[in-house]
């Protein structure tokens, strides 16, 4: 009888204890630690109100972020675009990916899309949800999401990856479509 009991608070344990981590991915530049400061002040505050850029420098390694909602915890993990020869080593323990594309940088889309294809191809991350943000929607002269779209073959991709995709259009700048951000990461479930 007391095994039984011991059992069930191990597995309420393991559930309870199961940190959700979340990669973020993306070339160097693209936005991702804004795209988290401005996350981290809209759960501080309660509010979607932006105030001026925090300054940023390109992350050389990793940081780790804990973005705490109202259901969940997630532990988000950004990892520098110039490491992205090794992001593969951090595949292994997370449930999902946010993956971040500077729509307005033209001349790096095309590699974008080689990177994106390559963390969808990753057996670890197979039953990974994946967002991919298309980042810096308010700056002049962008291409349209259609195009990027068309560029990326994004149709292609969705219909043929394993993963759940998700695709949105943000500013972290602005704070444009952060909202939901966060809404996708309290709705993704842990497999």
């Amino acid at each position: 009888m007391g095994h039984g009991f011991t059992c069930h608070l191990r597995a309420d344990r393991r559930k309870m204890g199961r940190k959700e981590v979340c990669l973020l991915l993306g070339a160097t530049g693209v936005g991702k630690t804004l795209l988290l400061k401005r996350l981290q002040n809209i759960l501080l505050h309660g509010s979607c109100e932006v105030d001026s850029p925090p300054s940023t420098l390109p992350t050389v390694g990793t940081n780790l972020t804990d973005l705490t909602m109202k259901k969940k915890k997630v532990t988000v993990r950004e990892i520098g675009g110039c490491m992205g020869p090794i992001w593969p080593s951090y595949f292994q323990d997370c449930s999902s990916v946010i993956f971040m594309v500077d729509s307005a940088n033209i001349v790096q889309i095309s590699s974008s899309c080689i990177q994106l294809l390559s963390v969808l191809s990753a057996e670890p991350l197979s039953n990974a949800a994946v967002l991919i943000l298309f980042n810096k929607r308010d700056m002049p002269c962008i291409m349209s999401l259609t195009e990027i779209k068309s560029l990326f073959r994004m149709d292609d991709i969705i219909a043929s990856a394993p993963q759940p995709i998700t695709t949105l259009e943000v500013s972290a700048r602005s704070g444009q479509g952060l909202q939901e951000v966060l809404s996708w990461l309290e709705s993704v479930t842990v497999k």
